[in-house]
């Protein structure tokens, strides 16, 4: 069983900055991609960026390249979301997402494809 448990959302003004953190516990699996994606009210759930586990391979969303930094830290089995420069827009609950097994030549950015996700941290961002 996998578990992800996000931290370090909150209420900034625009232009400020935060930095999302996700814990993974359980198995992990070493072809694994783990991402973030974000949903506001009354919207569909979106893709906001992933890196592969194994390989550092990143993507990110287009509304969110440049101002977004996807890493992670193997050690403490640990993904982070550095957002910079934000905007009312980026105000959402956002998630992270392990999607076991990589079967293209890149990571996903269908959320058909995560097998686990977490319970969401909220990311307020006031004007």
């Amino acid at each position: 069983q996998v578990q992800l448990v996000e931290s370090g959302g909150g209420v900034v003004q625009a232009g400020g900055s935060l930095r999302l953190s996700c814990a993974i516990s359980g198995r992990t699996f070493s072809s694994s991609d783990m991402g973030w994606f974000r949903q506001a009210p009354g919207k569909e759930r979106e893709f906001v960026a992933v890196i592969g586990w194994s390989d550092d391979m990143t993507y990110y969303g287009d509304s969110v390249k440049g101002r977004f930094i996807i890493s992670r830290d193997k050690a403490k089995n640990t993904v982070f979301l550095q957002m910079m420069s934000l905007t009312p827009e980026d105000t959402a609950v956002y998630y992270c997402a392990v999607d076991r097994l990589r079967l293209a030549s890149r990571p996903s950015r269908s959320i058909d494809d995560y097998d686990y996700w977490g319970q969401g941290t909220q990311v307020t961002v006031s004007s």
